[in-house]
């Protein structure tokens, strides 16, 4: 098949599974055509069966704001008629899937439109009400829809009341890439007393809490020598910094910025902290776990589908910093348990979010879509 793929191309969960997803299509012999605002930052080395078709928006004096979804919309109609695309995948309702179709509207009803939910659209913008609409056309419209968890399903229909069926596919990983690593050098430099290495990684915007992590490595200090790994950039990453000066913990803990590449990093630590308001899945959770990480996080979202409360990890409501903390100190503080964790963790990863799995997923959904009959437009 020829397939379409537009995602956010910067850092974020929804944009590495796109990412990754079009990777994995090409090497099974697909031809994939990102077409994005820039290239895809995980997309890295040249792969065959991979094209990159960047958007170019107009700058003209009358608009304000230049019209980014329009330009996205004509470059999906021009890549379309150019390549022959069987299908666009689109990741987020607004702006992608109402782009997508207006790019039907323009090359024809042979071209189908899959759309992926993956939460701010629907967690943030789902409780606008001047974009409810919008997203409900946008749904509506689109030839088949999925959404990352059960629990982004179920939020989707109870905010929008949509009568679309939405199929839930999983997020992946490719355990070819997370996978438990010898990371003894990067530990004994983060950690070269033997202190506990604790990690978070993150956008650092409110949603994400950052500031518990900080209360949650302040109290596990209290009680053993550790070290704390962050890993990103956002808004609330000054006042994380400020709250490790009060709290004098800022010689413990390595500030790394962005990462592409987190597995080798992910291998070197014995906790993810992942105190999340909202989690429609929780990739980097997977990927811990992929890499053999036991995770301290918030039942919150698509979370405890992901994480498996007292066995692959602990689950604390949104705020609970104490329990989070002594949920640490608990796998920290007993070699067998932490061992039995780890275990579970990978193997959950590697059997139930295994990249193969889903893409098998992703490709009969494409499959139903191209075969089936072109309908008329609803309206």
């Amino acid at each position: 098949m020829r397939i379409g793929i537009t995602c956010y191309p910067t850092l974020g969960g929804s944009g590495v599974v796109a990412t990754e997803l079009g990777k994995l299509l090409a090497e099974r012999g697909h031809e994939v055509h990102f077409i994005t605002s820039s290239v895809p930052f995980r997309l890295g080395r040249f792969m065959k069966n991979v094209y990159v078709h960047e958007v170019e928006v107009v700058q003209y004096d009358v608009f304000r704001h230049p019209p980014y979804d329009l330009a996205l919309a004509a470059r999906m109609a021009q890549v379309a008629r150019l390549v022959g695309l069987d299908l666009l995948h689109v990741h987020y309702a607004v702006p992608h899937a109402i782009s997508a179709y207006l790019a039907k509207q323009m090359v024809g009803p042979a071209l189908k439109v899959v759309t992926t939910l993956h939460g701010t659209d629907i967690t943030v913008l789902g409780y606008d009400q001047t974009m409810k609409c919008v997203i409900r056309f946008g749904i509506e419209q689109s030839d088949a829809v999925t959404a990352v968890s059960d629990s982004l399903v179920e939020e989707t229909r109870r905010l929008l009341h949509v009568d679309k069926p939405i199929r839930r596919i999983y997020n992946f990983v490719d355990t070819r890439v997370y996978d438990r690593r010898d990371a003894s050098d990067l530990r004994r430099e983060w950690a070269p007393r033997g202190e506990a290495v604790l990690i978070h990684i993150s956008n650092f915007r409110p949603v994400k809490r950052p500031v518990d992590v900080v209360e949650v490595f302040a109290r596990v200090r209290r009680t053993l020598p550790a070290k704390l790994v962050l890993i990103g950039e956002g808004p609330q990453l000054p006042l994380v910094q400020e709250r490790l000066a009060a709290e004098n913990l800022h010689r413990d803990v390595l500030f790394l910025g962005r990462q592409a590449d987190v597995a080798p990093l992910l291998s070197a630590a014995d906790l993810l902290l992942l105190p999340s308001e909202k989690e429609s899945f929780g990739l980097v959770a997977l990927e811990a776990m992929a890499c053999g990480v036991p995770v301290i996080a918030t039942r919150t979202g698509g979370l405890p589908e992901v994480v498996v409360d007292g066995e692959c990890g602990f689950l604390s409501p949104v705020g609970d910093v104490a329990k989070m903390a002594a949920d640490a100190l608990t796998l920290l503080a007993d070699r067998d348990l932490y061992a039995r964790f780890s275990a579970n963790a990978r193997r959950r990863a590697h059997e139930r979010f295994a990249a193969e799995r889903i893409c098998d997923e992703y490709e009969a959904l494409y499959r139903e879509v191209v075969e089936a009959p072109a309908q008329q437009e609803r309206v």
